[in-house]
């Protein structure tokens, strides 16, 4: 069973990528592409404009990504270590920060900083 957490954007579109990667940069991760819908990439590889699913390999672990319409939610598995979580979190904090987007959280949406400072992320 796995963790998901919502990330929402008020303006209705997603942030790229290449925005995503560069604030987790900004967090100490460099997060290669593993699977791009489903299908193995190249680290160094971007997703086209119309990617459904990112499979994003973390310091320590794999977390996915999938995309809606207005919304991007990050899945870890349930069982998943302490490392991996904080992972999950700065890739939660990356896409909010990336889109002007809010976290759901069980006490309510956060945007991005507030979510940062909740979960204990610094960036730099």
């Amino acid at each position: 069973m796995g963790l998901d957490r919502a990330i929402r954007f008020p303006t209705g579109q997603t942030p790229t990528w290449e925005a995503v990667r560069t604030h987790l940069r900004q967090v100490g991760e460099e997060a290669p592409l593993r699977m791009i819908d489903g299908l193995p990439a190249f680290p160094d590889e971007a997703p086209d404009d119309v990617w459904k699913e990112l499979r994003v390999g973390m310091t320590a672990g794999m977390v996915t990504v999938r995309r809606g319409v207005d919304s991007l939610t990050c899945i870890v598995w349930g069982n998943s270590e302490t490392d991996l979580k904080t992972a999950w979190d700065k890739l939660c904090w990356a896409c909010a920060a990336a889109g002007g987007g809010v976290v759901d959280t069980p006490g309510g949406p956060l945007p991005a900083d507030a979510f940062a400072r909740s979960a204990g992320i610094s960036p730099s």
